[in-house]
């Protein structure tokens, strides 16, 4: 329960930092609020779990035709529909939604594997446990 609501925060916190940052470069994100911020994380979460998949099934020749690119425009139609579900939360258009994607995607990745690169997280074995 505890790793949840942990996650929740991050992503929020994420989502704020990142709404933050892209204005500078030209992207149009804003949210309102930490508090909008935490309905958009919990909403996203919910769009990713149930609808992403169901799309992800139907678009999966497109997906495959190109070699996986695909997803990325389907991340940003699932920001576009958070965004549409949610006051407070703006995106402007189809190419800030993209950029905010990627960037959330990023630093959530980044943030969730706590900055280790090229680290497995799996146990390390010595040898004589290998061998029993």
């Amino acid at each position: 329960m505890f790793n949840i609501l942990k996650n929740w925060i991050v992503s929020a916190l994420i989502i704020v930092g990142v709404a933050y940052l892209l204005p500078m470069i030209g992207v149009g994100v804003s949210v309102a609020s930490f508090v909008v911020a935490l309905k958009v994380a919990l909403v996203l979460g919910l769009v990713n779990a149930i609808i992403r998949p169901i799309i992800l099934f139907f678009t999966l020749p497109l997906t495959i035709l190109t070699l996986g690119l695909f997803v990325f425009v389907v991340n940003a139609l699932m920001i576009m529909l958070t965004a549409s579900l949610i006051n407070g939360f703006i995106v402007e258009g189809f190419v800030s939604a993209l950029i905010f994607s990627l960037a959330l995607s990023f630093f959530n990745n980044l943030l969730k594997s706590g900055g280790r690169r090229g680290e497995r997280s799996g146990r390390v074995y010595e040898e004589s446990e290998i061998r029993d």
